[in-house]
């Protein structure tokens, strides 16, 4: 015979599921079903396209590296623990654009018969930034740009803290020769 209190409280449960908010994206509004999701892109959305930017060194490229970031993690959301969104959001960042920056290197042809295109006008430490390699840029930006510290750095990168420390090492002494970095701007945190 069946429990009676139990069929009850299941078909309770069952319509309060059924009678959801879903909202015109197709995300329900209620936390823990995806609607958490759109708050934490909207609020997240202006601090990942700036550390995309930092990272590539174009607005553009910045903006669909954010959008390829939050569309990876949108796909993943239910099984992302609440706790790790930001690490695992960041670190989805990073290592989308690190991929993207060895795709792109293995790509390129030599094309010597095309015109150039003109640089775009860029703030000179996006300039000497872009000039790093994509893992110096990636550690300058996370320690100095995002205030990480060396473990949460090697963490995301997946490497060791000694890396880290020598990358951003390396990184600061390539944008102290950088004259055109060097004498406008002081790297905080960095030392002399």
């Amino acid at each position: 015979m069946p429990h009676t209190s139990s069929d009850a409280s299941s078909d309770a449960s069952s319509d309060t599921v059924s009678a959801q908010p879903v909202g015109a994206d197709g995300f329900s509004a209620v936390p823990g079903r995806g609607g958490d999701f759109a708050a934490y892109a909207a609020e997240t959305w202006p601090r990942l396209v700036r550390t995309a930017h930092l990272l590539t060194g174009d607005l553009q490229e910045a903006e669909d590296l954010a959008l390829a970031t939050l569309t990876r993690a949108r796909t993943r959301w239910r099984r992302i623990p609440r706790d790790d969104v930001a690490f695992y959001v960041r670190r989805s960042l990073v290592e989308h654009h690190l991929g993207r920056t060895r795709r792109r290197r293995l790509t390129r042809l030599p094309a010597p018969f095309l015109p150039e295109r003109p640089a775009p006008s860029a703030p000179s430490a996006l300039t000497a930034l872009t000039a790093l390699s994509a893992r110096q840029r990636a550690v300058l930006v996370l320690r100095y740009g995002e205030g990480l510290g060396e473990a949460e750095t090697a963490q995301l990168l997946g490497c060791s803290a000694g890396t880290v420390r020598t990358l951003a090492r390396r990184g600061l002494e390539a944008l102290r020769a950088d004259p055109s970095f060097a004498l406008r701007h002081a790297v905080h945190g960095a030392r002399s």
